[in-house]
């Protein structure tokens, strides 16, 4: 063999012995090991060892981290299972601290009150598990705008005890387009049993009746349950209340603008007859079913802001201290007392601007006059059906005054 063919042979043994060796240092197998695989537990006893120092509490932080939009009612909860709950803080991004209570069961952690729009929390959670290994869970979710969000003002007062004619009276503070959405969260119900459906005037008032008047005595509730419902694309509900309201006995007046009288029934049975003046010919008062809405022992009433300005002074009024006053309608309508009228003018002319006016005094102390007893024996929600003005019957979103629709009338408003 010539030398340049022994180099030859020595530099590829070289290259196959390299190769063996590169292999071999790969391999990465204990010097016992034969063609089958024998497998490396150090990885594993490393893994089994940080196991039994890591904790099996698992907590649960909702809203989940990083959430815009969350409500302010009842989203807020940590959890925890295979554990108990150690410590729970929740703040403001400003670092205002958020009260709350950890369950007794110490499985369960929520804020004592509702939180507030457009705000920021920052919730921090420690658990232990069986072993006392802790576990530890961050979190910051901001909660929906006020103009991302939209509130539903509603009349009776809770705990209230209202006439038979007051229906649930609900203004939303933003246009509701998905109507059907927000009226299946609102429920309406009477202990009376008595059917009730609710009727959309427009895209921000929706009011809830039955058929007939209220049962005296009753109660009625109204829950509502908007919160997260979609009232119109990206405005969230955020109310999940429940509101009880009674009703007291039944009574509905009847003022005849033709006779200048009005007739007060309770319970079908007339209490009073009282004289009235109501609209001048000029100024007639609206005829129809009108709900009282607000009471004022003394009020003031300015023509001017229901139009009456006309240049010759006949229209204008402004009188600060009307007694006894009691509103039926939106538009200025009222039942109230009467001090600077003669008296002979009740029972025997209609000299008013549109409105019923009774018999008083000034300062509205007067015991013995016809005011002060309607006023004292009225209450909100109480029905008053004014006849024979030769008017138009009032419109039934003017006030409280659905009751002039017919029930057909009325479901066809429904969403639902």
């Amino acid at each position: 063999m010539t030398n340049s063919k022994r180099r030859k042979g020595l530099t590829v043994a070289s290259a196959l012995l390299g190769g063996v060796l590169v292999l071999s240092a790969c391999s990465g197998g204990d010097d016992n090991a034969s063609g089958s695989d024998g497998g490396d537990t150090s990885q594993s006893k490393v893994d089994e060892a940080a196991a039994k120092k890591t904790s099996a509490a698992q907590i649960k932080i909702t809203p989940e981290d990083g959430t815009d939009n969350a409500s302010i009612n009842n989203s807020a909860a940590v959890t925890v299972s295979k554990g108990t709950l150690t410590e729970v803080t929740m703040t403001t991004a400003e670092g205002a601290a958020v009260e709350g209570e950890i369950s007794a069961d110490k499985t369960s952690w929520k804020p004592s009150a509702q939180l507030e729009r457009s705000t920021t929390y920052k919730v921090a959670v420690t658990a232990k598990d069986s072993k006392g290994l802790e576990a530890h869970e961050n979190a910051s979710f901001t909660t929906v705008s006020p103009n991302n969000s939209f509130l539903g003002y509603f009349t009776p007062e809770d705990g209230s005890t209202v006439g038979v004619g007051m229906p649930v009276s609900i203004n939303f503070d933003k246009s509701i387009t998905n109507k059907a959405a927000v009226q299946k969260g609102i429920t309406v119900s009477a202990t009376s049993g008595q059917e009730v459906v609710c009727h959309w005037f427009n895209d921000t008032r929706m009011d809830c009746r039955p058929d007939e008047y209220w049962k005296g005595g009753s109660t009625v509730t109204l829950k509502m349950a908007l919160d997260g419902v979609e009232g119109a694309e990206g405005v969230y509900g955020v109310q999940e209340k429940t509101v009880t309201f009674k009703i007291g006995r039944n009574q509905i007046s009847y003022v005849d603008a033709k006779t200048k009288q009005m007739k007060v029934t309770q319970d079908g049975k007339t209490i009073k007859t009282i004289p009235i003046s109501a609209g001048s010919p000029e100024n007639k008062t609206y005829e129809g079913i009108m709900v009282m809405s607000e009471k004022f022992k003394e009020t003031r009433m300015n023509g001017a802001t229901v139009g009456f300005t006309d240049d010759d002074g006949k229209g204008e009024y402004d009188i600060k201290d009307v007694p006894h006053a009691i509103r039926l309608s939106s538009s200025g309508t009222f039942i109230h007392g009467n001090y600077w009228g003669a008296k002979s003018i009740f029972g025997s002319v209609n000299t008013s601007h549109g409105c019923v006016g009774l018999s008083d005094t000034k300062g509205a102390n007067d015991k013995g006059t016809a005011g002060y007893w309607f006023y004292n024996n009225s209450i909100v929600g109480d029905v008053v059906i004014v006849q024979n003005t030769g008017d138009k019957t009032i419109a039934p979103d003017n006030g409280l005054n659905g009751w002039n629709m017919d029930w057909a009338q009325w479901k066809a408003g429904s969403a639902v």
